[in-house]
């Protein structure tokens, strides 16, 4: 009977590695669109699919995520810990990400608003073409996501340990979410709607060029802009 049950259980892993796998694949190429040509699409799939074999392994389905949600965090999570191995990123575009990240703060402080493109170059002492230049780096040169904003991934993810032994991380990830939810209602509109197609659609660089009739050039400083305006409007959380 227990050899009967171990053998139905690795059936059914088996079942969702085999039906997930494209999961793997639509993530490792949502992730290379924002990452330099170096990095090879069949290393994150590989990468991604040890992260879809220890979802497979670890789910309960009692703890009340879908196997693809949970599977698509671990997924994810296993390709970014794969290209931090190796960073990439000369000091200098993560100097300049800080920089217009500190000016963006300094200059919505002093005005109350969004500010635009030229006066974060002025502030910054340089042409608008060199501000486009620098987020252009810096979003092909890393990937800015939540634990840029100060926060660890766990914040915003499932995690069936912190649903039932750690009650401050549930109220953390609540408030973190509500805040977040806050700030990016006030990002210009083009940002927020970059970030939604980008996050919620996921849809690529490419598309979102396509849908807003702009370059995925111009997207991708679009999408750094945003992300360095939150970076700067989270400061509060990075403690």
């Amino acid at each position: 009977m227990v050899k009967a049950n171990a053998y139905a259980s690795t059936n059914d892993k088996t079942a969702l590695i085999q039906e997930h796998s494209v999961l793997v694949k639509r993530i490792a190429y949502h992730l290379l669109a924002r990452l330099p040509a170096s990095v090879i699409v069949d290393d994150l799939i590989q990468s991604g699919m040890i992260g879809l074999l220890e979802a497979a392994n670890n789910f309960d389905g009692s703890k009340g995520a879908s196997f693809e949600t949970f599977a698509g965090i671990r997924i994810r999570g296993a390709m970014l810990d794969e290209i931090r191995k190796g960073d990439w990123t000369p000091r200098s575009v993560h100097k300049n990400s800080r920089m217009v990240s500190e000016a963006i703060k300094s200059l919505e402080a002093e005005f109350g608003r969004d500010v635009t493109d030229a006066e974060v170059a002025e502030k910054l002492d340089i042409s608008v073409n060199e501000y486009h230049h620098i987020l252009n780096e810096v979003s092909s040169g890393k990937i800015i996501g939540i634990e840029d904003l100060g926060v660890s991934d766990d914040v915003i993810t499932y995690d069936e340990e912190y649903q039932e032994d750690d009650p401050y991380h549930t109220i953390e990830q609540v408030v973190f979410k509500k805040r977040l939810t806050d700030c990016i209602s006030t990002l210009p509109e083009r940002e927020a709607l970059v970030l939604s197609l980008y996050y919620d659609e996921e849809l690529n660089l490419k598309e979102i060029g396509q849908v807003l009739d702009v370059s995925e050039s111009r997207v991708s400083q679009i999408h750094s802009q945003a992300m360095h305006r939150l970076k700067a409007r989270m400061q509060s959380w990075q403690s």
